[in-house]
Order: structure tokens, then C-alpha cells, then sequence
């Protein structure tokens, strides 16, 4: 969170719940709102960060999104999913990977 922070986001939401489900944070950046899922990686034994984001977790996102959106979104805000990797390199020290638009999806009234 602190990164998007320093470049020059705005935490609209952080943990937001539909059911049980959630985005890890809704960021803004004037009229562009970003659902942004964070995966913290310590080794790519099990994959990386990208991988771990299944299709099935893409869509639980996009619906919870979708929530978000009909309760909190404006009239004129775009949207995105972007993915924040955080690799944990020992002693303290992370590396920060933001991966912009990372998927697309339709969105639907329903």
C-alpha cells in the first residue's frame, strides 16, 4: 500500500468484502480506480506472484469488484486490475514489482 502511496495513489479501500471474498486494495489516481490483488512471494518454489493468480481467483476479484464498484464507483471513473508482487529478500528487504492492467475483463450489470 505504501508504494502505490508514494506513487501517487489514493486508498479508496483496503480489504473491502463482498461475502467472503475481498479485494486487498482499491486504489485512486483521479478518474482511474484500480482493484489491486498483492501476492507476496518468499522463493518461485511454488510459482511466481503472476502464476498464483488462477482464473478462478481473476473472477471471485472481478465480482467482488463489482460490488465495489456499484456502491462506491462515480460517474466518469475507469477501471483496472493490477497485481503488486512483493518479492521478500531476507533481512528486511523487498523488492516491489507493479504490474499495471494485469488482466481485463467485461463488465456486466448482473
Amino acid at each position: 500500500m505504501r508504494f502505490l502511496v508514494a506513487c501517487g495513489w489514493q486508498v479508496e479501500a483496503h480489504r473491502f468484502r463482498v461475502g467472503r471474498h475481498d479485494l486487498d486494495l482499491v486504489m485512486r489516481r483521479g478518474r482511474l480506480v484500480a482493484f489491486v490483488e498483492v501476492k507476496t512471494r518468499r522463493s518461485l518454489r511454488c510459482g511466481s506472484a503472476v502464476e498464483s493468480v488462477s482464473a478462478l481467483k481473476r473472477r471471485l476479484i472481478e465480482r467482488v469488484a463489482l460490488g465495489w464498484r456499484l456502491r462506491h464507483g462515480r460517474a466518469g471513473d475507469e477501471y483496472r486490475f493490477d497485481l503488486v508482487a512483493v518479492s521478500d529478500l531476507g533481512r528486511g528487504r523487498y523488492d516491489v514489482e507493479h504490474l499495471a492492467d494485469a488482466w481485463r475483463m467485461t463488465w456486466s450489470p448482473c
